[in-house]
């Protein structure tokens, strides 16, 4: 009997998008439960996973500098062997769409020959009409003229919980373009526990619908509700936040005694960067 070929599965890298203010326990395992949810099915490999913090100029409420956070996930993840931190997006001087983020990292996985040869294939950096003879990019093309490199560009999937998903419904905070392109382009990896109500958000969208194949739901049987509005709230009380983070943050944040009620009021009735970028563009 022919064994299966490992090298036929396809790579995933899993990137992580937010805040991380600061990062948690619950946002470790996130990729954990991503990794696993994907070996279990036999078709992919995941072959890295990152974390990218938002800047500053997000401009959400309590959120302190990009410099602590970052350094707080890099922290966090030290002793991992495949998740790593990327401050690109963090030290952007503007707040960028997660789409652009999403582009940039698939990009930085590109042989670096293949950007021609890989035209109609990938999403670039600049904006412009994708030709629609490939529904699906990955899939092996079977163009003889074709570059071999293509079938072996990893998938960069956005990995998010159930709250950015349903996020998507809030009104100017993301366009309708970017959320088809991330779906129908990249995918998306969301985490949700055994009862939430993902399946019935997508069901309701029709961008979402469409894609549905490519909106991995990976239910989350060992729930885990840690969040870092609730270890900010902790802080401020003067409650320990042991064992919810790593030991780590939690000596960087005593060290430097990050979160305060000063802290909290940061940006406060300061219009978050997509709402005042989407809804002027929606004026134009």
């Amino acid at each position: 009997m022919a064994m299966e070929d490992p090298e036929r599965k396809t790579e995933v890298v899993l990137l992580a998008c937010g805040s991380f203010n600061p990062i948690t326990n619950m946002h470790l395992r996130l990729f954990e439960l991503a990794k696993d949810y994907f070996h279990e099915t036999g078709k992919y490999k995941v072959i890295k996973g990152i974390i990218s913090p938002v800047g500053d100029a997000y401009k959400k409420k309590g959120l302190i500098s990009a410099n602590h956070r970052v350094t707080m996930a890099k922290l966090a993840t030290k002793n991992s062997d495949w998740v790593e931190v990327d401050d690109w997006e963090s030290s952007q001087s503007e707040w960028l769409e997660t789409l652009k983020v999403l582009r940039y990292h698939h990009q930085k996985l590109l042989p670096p020959d293949a950007t021609n040869s890989l035209e109609d294939a990938v999403p670039l950096t600049k904006l412009g009409r994708k030709r629609k003879q490939e529904p699906n990019r990955h899939e092996p093309v079977k163009k003889k003229n074709r570059s071999p490199d293509i079938k072996s560009v990893p998938q960069v999937k956005l990995l998010c919980g159930s709250d950015m998903l349903e996020s998507f419904g809030i009104p100017n905070l993301w366009k309708l373009e970017d959320i088809a392109e991330i779906v129908e382009k990249h995918g998306l990896v969301c985490i949700s526990r055994a009862g939430n109500n993902a399946q019935k958000f997508i069901y309701e969208s029709d961008i979402l619908w469409r894609h549905k194949n490519n909106i991995h739901l990976v239910e989350e049987w060992i729930t885990n509700d840690i969040s870092s509005t609730k270890i900010r709230r902790a802080l401020r009380r003067g409650q320990s936040i042991r064992y919810l983070v790593p030991d780590v943050v939690r000596a960087y944040i005593e060290r430097n005694n990050l979160y305060s009620p000063e802290s909290e009021d940061r940006n406060a009735g300061v219009v978050l960067a997509p709402l005042q970028k989407n809804a002027s563009d929606s004026k134009n």
